[in-house]
């Protein structure tokens, strides 16, 4: 039996919290972004994402960290990490009994990236997947359209005189933007918080271009900012200069959102470390489950998948459900 109490899930017959947002005596963590990330006692997860939440989370954590594909046993369950392909470290779980397979996704995508481990796909029984752009209306155009789209734009504001800054989430997102516009020739600076965080996929065998910390009194305006959209103010170096900005977010493939996500920058461009709409259809062709479960994302998926004939639910706060 597992349930899901406050979007925090829970395997009864593990003890074992998954990605849960309280502090919990054990809990998997399938990746380092805060909206699945938490200081916990004991954090099961992947080594890379141990260094990934290390950085992040600090504190007195131990973690227990498995590689991808290599089962370790618990009770009469035997549980596997596999890689998510969402960003450095992101792992999925199949949890294996008498019973059958079951695999939570976390957070993925299905196309490959410069900065993170390749995702796999396993054939299970039931799927508990996330769905952030479980609607139709997000299909994102091929990632090397969109890398050239901002490769010609960043070098189009250089040669115009002015600083082209690229928002970017500091895991996964600034890599991942950082690794297409080192390969398009765009010189580089980034953001103290990126720049540590991007030394962890270094140290990960990650290859990323070269690129400066920004430092206020050498930063001379010749190369590409990438800054975490968290950091509200621009950087003093560039304030009163001539500055271009976009925001890297697959939420401008829709209209309907495109104007409230881009609001406070020049353009956009549909960079995500999320699958979209096709994509997510494509998993659970992959995976072939008999059912299939959401959280994070949109409640009508749900109904695009009913009306596709498959077996589908999504899953509500303090809701009690059997695995099998």
């Amino acid at each position: 039996m597992f349930s899901l109490h406050d979007k925090s899930l829970y395997v009864a017959d593990l003890d074992l919290w998954i990605d849960s947002l309280r502090p919990r005596s054990r809990c998997y963590v399938s990746h380092g972004h805060a909206d699945h990330a938490r200081a916990h006692d004991v954090v099961v997860t992947s080594p890379n994402n141990a260094k990934v939440c290390a950085q992040r989370l600090g504190g007195d954590i131990v973690y227990e960290t498995h590689a991808f594909n290599e089962p370790w046993r618990h009770g009469e369950c035997l549980l596997t990490l596999f890689s998510a392909g969402h960003v450095l470290g992101s792992a999925q779980l199949l949890i294996e009994s008498e019973r059958g397979r079951f695999v939570y996704t976390g957070d993925f995508k299905l196309e490959p990236s410069h900065s993170a481990e390749p995702i796999e796909v396993k054939p299970c029984d039931v799927l508990l997947m996330e769905c952030t752009y479980g609607h139709p209306a997000y299909v994102f155009p091929p990632r090397a359209e969109i890398a050239g789209e901002m490769v010609a734009w960043a070098r189009k504001a250089l040669e115009d005189g002015a600083i082209p800054i690229f928002f970017a989430y500091s895991l996964g997102k600034a890599q991942e933007a950082m690794a297409i516009l080192g390969a398009g020739g765009i010189p580089l600076a980034a953001h103290g918080a990126i720049a540590a965080m991007t030394r962890i996929y270094t140290d990960a065998g990650v290859v990323m271009p070269a690129y400066e910390r920004y430092d206020a009194e050498t930063f001379d305006g010749t190369r590409a900012l990438v800054w975490p959209p968290s950091v509200k103010a621009l950087p003093p170096t560039v304030r009163g200069k001539a500055v271009r900005t976009a925001s890297l977010t697959g939420w401008v493939a829709a209209k309907a959102t495109r104007f409230r996500r881009t609001r406070h920058s020049d353009v956009g461009f549909a960079l995500s470390d999320h699958a979209d709409f096709p994509a997510l259809l494509r998993y659970i062709e992959l995976a072939q489950p008999r059912k299939v479960l959401l959280n994070h994302g949109s409640p009508s998926f749900v109904y695009q998948l009913r009306r596709l004939g498959i077996e589908a639910e999504y899953l509500e706060s303090n809701e009690q459900l059997a695995l099998f």
